[in-house]
């Protein structure tokens, strides 16, 4: 019998906000073990200081230690792959506020283990940790570029630009062995289908091949996200995405083949790294990058406490300044979805860091003209038993 234990909650605690002028209080006071965030060694290279439950679970298991330090014999989290079964790989969305009504993500959690990252609450449908769970316990779709040539071929498609890397990383570590991404690629150019990628990583120059043949059509374009050129903060906030110098090298790379490029400014966090803005449009312009945008950081659900927890555990000499102005930016609470404001805030600081970087952008001549992407390319894809025209 182990001597490692856990304690079952019923009804998982929903914590309230805290007050900026003190430090914070997640835990309710019948719950302190919560508090206790997973030792390092066993977390080491992760972004995530804990591995709550999800929101749906009925029960919230924490690890406890019963006196034996048992807690101390725990394996580390080590990245596991499990097979997603999707019957469909292109996801539909109605949000007035973003340039895509669908996109496509080759994986379901995400290894680059950003701290911030606003998809770590989906983790909770499967009914896993939007923490440490979301960048360790991984799924992949195989079966992605098959069933992504099958609803193209559908009678009805009508197509659209589809976006990639809008929720998890397609370019994250296990990509290199798995090529799913490729293979939706491939698929893409073959039916003449446009598609915007979103990346913080430079694996995504292995495809240069097949993204420059794609651009010359106007069918392609990638964006690759640059949070921080100092390399301590970004491989504490991102510890398995690829280095800011190796993205800027990506960047050139993308532009020099012809690419259209664009640099992301995301998350800009107020107090940690919004000093940087014109530094990293600066870095990019060098770099051949022609356009750039910029999001205010997100703290939608359970993405608000684990990055809290990171703060308080890395940088917590800001945590009071920090959240005072994300909530001056945000009417007062810690997040606001309301469309249109979710992703630039409101308020004056809000106003001050898009006023920044619109200048820093006239300056450097960045915007000045966008690629457009064209769907006049698409053939839809021979389905089997199509008969062939005879024309």
């Amino acid at each position: 019998m182990s001597r490692a234990s856990s304690r079952a909650l019923k009804h998982p605690p929903v914590t309230a906000p805290s007050e900026p002028a003190g430090a914070p209080s997640d835990i309710p006071a019948a719950f302190p073990e919560l508090a206790v965030a997973i030792d390092r060694e066993r977390r080491r290279g992760r972004g995530a200081q804990s591995n709550a439950s999800g929101r749906f679970e009925a029960e919230a298991r924490v690890a406890f230690d019963d006196g034996w330090q048992s807690l101390d014999e725990l394996p580390p989290f080590t990245t596991t792959v499990g097979l997603d079964t999707s019957r469909k790989v292109i996801t539909r969305n109605e949000s007035p506020d973003i340039g895509f009504d669908r996109s496509i993500n080759p994986y379901r959690g995400c290894e680059h283990g950003c701290v911030y990252c606003f998809a770590r609450p989906t983790h909770a449908y499967l009914g896993l940790s939007p923490g440490l769970d979301f960048e360790s316990k991984l799924f992949a779709k195989p079966e992605a570029p098959a069933l992504l040539e099958k609803e193209l071929a559908a009678p009805g498609y009508e197509p659209r630009m589809i976006a990639i890397g809008t929720n998890t990383d397609p370019y994250q570590p296990i990509e290199r062995e798995r090529k799913i991404m490729r293979g939706i690629l491939e698929v893409l150019e073959r039916a003449g289908h446009p598609v915007g990628i979103v990346t913080k990583s430079a694996l995504v120059t292995r495809d240069i091949d097949i993204l420059a043949r794609m651009a010359k059509r106007s069918l392609a374009k990638v964006a690759i996200s640059v949070t921080s050129l100092d390399p301590k903060l970004a491989r504490t906030m991102e510890p398995r995405a690829s280095t800011p110098p190796k993205r800027l090298e990506a960047l050139k790379q993308l532009s020099d083949a012809g690419i259209p490029t664009t640099v992301m400014v995301a998350p800009v966090i107020p107090a940690l790294n919004d000093s940087e803005i014109e530094r990293i449009l600066d870095a990019a312009a060098h770099a051949g990058v022609k356009e750039a945008s910029y999001v205010l950081l997100r703290l939608p659900l359970e993405v608000r406490d684990l990055f809290r927890e990171w703060l308080m555990a890395n940088y917590p000499d800001r945590y009071r300044h920090v959240f005072t102005l994300i909530r001056d930016m945000r009417g007062g609470r810690d997040y606001d979805s309301k469309w249109g404001e979710r992703m630039k805030g409101t308020g004056p600081m809000a106003w001050t860091i898009g006023r920044r970087f619109e200048i820093a952008c006239d300056r450097l001549g960045l915007n000045k003209r966008r690629a457009k992407l064209t769907t006049d390319h698409f053939a839809r894809p021979k389905r089997n038993g199509d008969q062939l025209s005879l024309f």
